[in-house]
């Protein structure tokens, strides 16, 4: 029998956020052991619901569901509503939500999970660090069952919130500096890699193929989505941008690290008022000869991913 890492999911659905969840559930070599909900694209009440919304869709019932952080450490809460809409998964109708939420906060429930954990457990984070940090800070007796933390956030060259800070690191650059100064290892999924995870439409019609319920909401979902991402300011004739599916490469990288391309690489985040909040220093170079403290993403095997993504969304219900 293989043997399956334990997971912890955070994030904040968010279409893509969706795909990291299908991704993890759909592995064999996974067990999600919770899910807990932060606020990031939408407030937390709403990323709180679409959890319970995604887990029902997918058949997943029994998984822990968990509310994290409802703000930034000490900022003010910026959403995405411009990108995931008023829901935070606006494009197609979810199911109502069977799965309860736990009693326990987030962070107690991570650390109820770890204390029982024989083998120490990985946790994938999606959206902002502010539960990673919240957990750290409250437990640091348990850093040793953190096997690593992986992130989607950042980039080593430009953002995507402002002209240097990518969204997850810039709603809260204080929650991303205790995370990055912890200590437990690493594994940061920037814009320089996620970038590169495009999902055509093309991809969009073989997930509608696969015929089941999960696939016909994802597939509406995904066209949502597809409105509303960026495209390149100088395109090439006859480019076609795919959409990012940012959070999935996280995802991805916990069942099949060898997906993807990583240097270890000093990292640390600029939390000073100003044009560069919220950037992610990293010292690609290595001019400040300083110990790497996180493994970052570079490049992928996109024809992998892709058919990673539909065979994930393809298990589910």
């Amino acid at each position: 029998m293989m043997k399956k890492q334990a997971v912890i999911l955070d994030c904040d659905p968010g279409h893509d956020d969706a795909i990291a969840l299908a991704i993890l559930l759909g592995a064999e070599n996974i067990e999600l052991k919770a899910v807990t909900s932060s606020a990031g694209n939408q407030t937390q009440a709403k990323t709180s619901g679409n959890v319970r919304k995604l887990l029902t869709l997918f058949d997943f019932k029994e998984i822990p569901v968990a509310k994290g952080a409802e703000k930034p450490l000490v900022r003010e809460l910026i959403i995405a509503e411009s990108i995931h809409g008023k829901s935070g998964l606006d494009g197609a109708e979810l199911p109502e939500p069977e799965v309860p939420l736990s009693e326990d906060k987030a962070i107690d429930l991570i650390a109820t999970i770890l204390k029982a954990s024989p083998e120490p457990v990985v946790l994938v984070a999606t959206g902002p660090l502010t539960t990673m940090a919240s957990f750290l800070v409250a437990y640091p007796e348990l850093k040793g069952q953190i096997k690593e933390i992986v992130f989607m956030g950042g980039a080593c060259f430009g953002g995507n919130w402002t002209s240097t800070a990518e969204f997850n690191i810039f709603v809260d650059p204080e929650a991303a500096d205790i995370v990055l100064r912890s200590g437990v290892k690493l594994a940061m999924f920037g814009l320089d890699v996620t970038l590169k995870a495009q999902f055509f439409s093309e991809d969009v019609a073989e997930v509608r193929q696969l015929g089941n319920q999960s696939s016909q909401v994802l597939g509406g979902l995904l066209d949502f989505f597809n409105q509303r991402v960026a495209q390149p300011l100088l395109p090439k004739p006859g480019h076609i941008e795919g959409m990012h599916l940012h959070d999935a490469c996280a995802a991805a990288y916990v069942v099949a690290p060898d997906l993807f391309t990583t240097l270890p690489l000093y990292v640390e985040v600029d939390t000073r008022p100003g044009l560069t909040l919220g950037s992610t220093l990293v010292d690609y170079t290595g001019k400040r000869q300083l110990a790497a403290n996180a493994n970052v993403g570079f490049d992928l095997d996109l024809p992998r991913f892709r058919e990673l993504v539909i065979q994930s969304i393809g298990r589910m219900a």
